[in-house]
C-alpha cells in the first residue's frame, strides 16, 4: 500500500508560481475549451472541502445564446449604474474605462449557486454558521480557478450584477443563492500582474497591513 504523495521543493516552487499567475481574466481568445477539459475542471472543483461534506455547490453551464445575451445586457446595465455611484469624476471615468467582464467573448459561462438546504451533510456545522455553506462554494470556485490556470485556462469572476435577476434568468430553485458568475476561456494576453493593478485602479497592498495578533 503506497503512502501519501511527497510534494518536493520543485513542486512547491511551481505551486507558488501557479498562485502568482492566477488572475481574474476579462480578455479571452476565441479558442474553445475542450469538453473533457471543462469536465476535468468541474471534477476538480468537486474535490473542494465543504461543511459537513454537504457539497452545496450547484453549477449551471450557460449555453443558450439568448440567455448569455440577457446576462451580458444585465451586467452592462448594472455596470452603468455602478459608475454613477462614484462622486469623483476622475474615478468615475477610470471605472468606465475598465473592462469588467468577458461575458460576450468567453467560450464558456458558468454560474455557481449554493443550495441553502442540501440533503447531504445532514446539517452538520451550520447550526450557528449557516453561511459556511456559501463559504464551501467559494472554496470550490477557487479550486476550479487553480485547476484552470494550471491548464492555461483563465477565469473571470463577474460580480457587478443583481443575484436575484441572474437566478431568474437561469430559472434556478428559489433556495439556491448565487455565489458567482464565471467566464472561462484561454486568456488573450496572460499576465502575472492583476489587470486592475496594471490599469492603476488598485495595487496589491502588504500582507503586514492585514495581519493581526491578539
Amino acid at each position: 500500500m503506497s503512502g501519501p504523495p511527497i510534494f518536493d521543493a520543485a513542486f512547491l516552487e511551481r505551486f507558488d508560481t501557479l498562485l502568482r499567475w492566477r488572475r481574474d481574466v476579462r480578455h479571452f481568445a476565441a479558442t474553445p475549451i475542450a469538453e473533457r477539459d471543462l469536465q476535468t475542471l468541474l471534477e476538480a472543483a468537486a474535490l473542494a472541502p465543504s461543511v459537513g461534506n454537504a457539497q452545496p455547490w450547484r453549477f449551471v453551464r450557460v449555453r443558450t445564446p439568448a440567455v448569455r445575451a440577457g446576462l451580458a445586457a444585465h451586467v452592462d446595465a448594472e455596470n452603468a449604474r455602478a459608475a454613477g455611484g462614484f462622486a469623483d469624476e476622475a474615478r468615475r471615468e477610470a471605472y468606465r474605462a475598465l473592462k469588467l467582464h468577458g461575458l460576450r467573448e468567453a467560450p464558456e459561462m458558468l454560474a455557481v449557486f449554493c443550495d441553502e438546504r442540501p440533503a447531504a451533510g445532514h446539517g452538520l456545522g451550520i447550526a450557528t454558521m449557516p453561511e459556511m455553506l456559501r463559504y464551501s462554494c467559494v472554496t470550490a470556485i477557487h479550486t476550479l480557478w487553480l485547476a484552470a490556470r494550471a491548464r492555461g485556462i483563465g477565469v473571470g469572476w463577474v460580480s457587478i450584477l443583481d443575484p436575484a435577476a441572474v437566478g431568474t434568468l437561469l430559472d434556478v430553485p428559489q433556495d439556491w443563492t448565487l455565489i458567482a458568475l464565471l467566464c472561462l476561456g484561454y486568456p488573450a494576453a496572460p499576465s502575472e500582474t492583476p489587470e486592475l493593478e496594471r490599469r492603476g485602479w488598485q495595487a496589491r497592498e502588504p500582507l503586514a497591513d492585514r495581519l493581526f495578533e491578539r
